[in-house]
């Protein structure tokens, strides 16, 4: 007889692992099931070194506040990630408090988060985005300086090499922070799996199709051996990053119609060479080269993986059909259906930009990418660094009424009428989001249960339903809360 479960959750990322250890918290008699295809946990985009562990919080990521035709610059979308962010930094402060995390540094180390622009024009954009945010509570302790001694202070990779009288400004929140979601997702299942929920890894899920009587049969094959079996499930979710989108595409919910796929993969030097990491302790970000997508804001890192230090400089774009870093090159054509192509043609139209830009990256050579290291690291020298390939991304194409086709850089669940199955698409803000994003599915799939849950969920994730932005007392309270929890400050 086959199984029935409560919950499969597709996918051994940091997005099933939230989701399994809100699940649980809400409802600890339900049987849940996490299914990943690879032999350990956080394989593709949540492995610590096919991201850049930033913590989106849009402290440093200028592609949150873009400069408007009339020269402001709009913080909307800067306010809505940090919001984001901080649901992610209640729940893990929640989980250290009462024990289930043992010690945050295991994931997370305090890392300036800094923006640094060049050329009189950027310049006075910083300066308008600077004066932007810090009227925000969710931004406290912004710093400003165009004074080169003082970047060079922050930073010192940065500046030496420059050109005299070059007009440079930075600013910094030293309350940044450098994620490892990879062993954020391993301390999250690890008690999970001693309190009863099935953790199978090595085990492909195949396809998704209901029944008759409203469950959803699970196909599953495990990579050893290649044998067949099935799971019957109330509820699916499916984090399966790029593959997530196939899955649902088989579901046949119509949800998923017009909705398409465009993979962008990533690729970053990296440095470990112990005198030139120890002069750097920041996350640097740039603005993107015109037609870049999100994605592709050059940053200069510090990432801190099992307790060694390195830098990354990236992300150099590229272009495969691939969903997954280790997925097929018939990925994106698979994923090619009649609901989809006008969408996916209309994109392709209207981003020549993006595509003359992605050429260019993938035609780029080493003395490029060494060019483009050397506009942040003028003495960078090419002996230090070496490339690699980072995780897959693949940005959401979805139908529109007045474009019939657009290219989203985000993240989006696409949930069925009912709320019996949804999914996770896109790609950036990702990772540092997962909580806000895990929260939605919740609200989408689990209306009825929202009033039994609120009590519970309000000790977990304090501020969820809140708006700290408009509620400073409660932002620095969240702020102050967290930041103790983690050990950022």
């Amino acid at each position: 007889m086959t199984k029935v479960v409560d919950a499969v959750l597709v996918g051994g990322g940091i997005m099933s692992a939230t989701l399994a250890t809100l699940l649980h918290r809400l409802e600890p008699t339900w049987s849940i099931g996490i299914y990943e295809r690879a032999s350990s946990l956080a394989p593709e985009s949540t492995d610590p070194w096919n991201n850049a562990g930033t913590g989106h919080s849009a402290l440093c990521e200028l592609n949150y506040t873009p400069e408007m035709p009339d020269g402001s610059v709009a913080t909307a979308s800067a306010v809505k990630v940090n919001q984001q962010f901080q649901l992610s930094r209640e729940l893990w402060s929640a989980l250290v408090d009462d024990g289930t995390i043992p010690d945050p540094k295991a994931f997370l180390v305090p890392v300036p988060h800094i923006s640094f622009v060049w050329g009189a024009d950027n310049v006075k954009y910083l300066r308008k985005r600077f004066d932007a945010l810090k009227k925000s509570p969710l931004f406290p302790g912004a710093e400003f300086t165009d004074d080169p001694a003082v970047i060079h202070r922050w930073a010192p990779l940065v500046m030496p090499g420059r050109s005299k009288g070059e007009p440079v400004a930075a600013t910094r929140f030293v309350d940044g922070t450098d994620i490892n979601f990879g062993a954020l997702t391993e301390l999250l299942v690890t008690p999970l799996v001693a309190d009863g929920v099935e953790m199978n890894l090595s085990h492909s899920v195949t396809r998704i199709r209901r029944r008759r009587d409203g469950l959803w049969r699970v196909s599953i094959r495990h990579e050893v051996g290649k044998t067949p079996s099935e799971v019957l499930a109330k509820f699916v979710f499916v984090g399966a990053g790029g593959y997530a989108l196939g899955l649902l595409q088989g579901s046949r919910i119509p949800e998923i119609r017009g909705y398409a796929g465009f993979p962008i993969s990533g690729q970053f030097y990296r440095c470990d060479n112990p005198a030139i990491v120890a002069q750097h302790s920041a996350k640097v970000y740039g603005r993107a080269s015109v037609g870049a997508p999100p994605m592709s804001v050059p940053h200069l890192d510090t990432r801190v993986v099992e307790g060694q230090s390195s830098l990354l400089f990236g992300p150099y774009a590229g272009f495969t059909p691939k969903f997954l870093k280790f997925g097929k090159i018939t990925d994106l054509p698979f994923s090619i259906r009649l609901g989809n192509i006008i969408p996916m043609l209309a994109v392709a139209a209207t981003n020549l930009g993006l595509v003359k830009y992605l050429l260019g990256e993938v035609l780029a050579g080493r003395r490029d990418r060494l060019a483009a290291l050397r506009e942040y690291f003028p003495e960078a020298s090419a002996d230090d660094w070496h490339g690699y390939t980072a995780g897959q991304r693949v940005q959401v194409i979805s139908r529109d009424p007045d474009k019939m086709g657009v290219l989203k850089f985000g993240t989006e669940v696409v949930a069925h009428k009912d709320g019996s199955i949804a999914g996770l698409l896109g790609a950036s803000p990702g990772a540092s989001t997962s909580v806000a994003a895990m929260l939605d599915v919740l609200d989408t799939c689990f209306p009825d249960k929202k009033a039994d849950w609120s009590k519970n969920l309000a000790k977990l994730v304090p501020s969820y339903g809140v708006d700290l932005a408009t509620n400073p007392a409660k932002a620095a309270a969240s702020l102050k809360r967290t930041a103790t929890a983690l050990g950022i400050r």
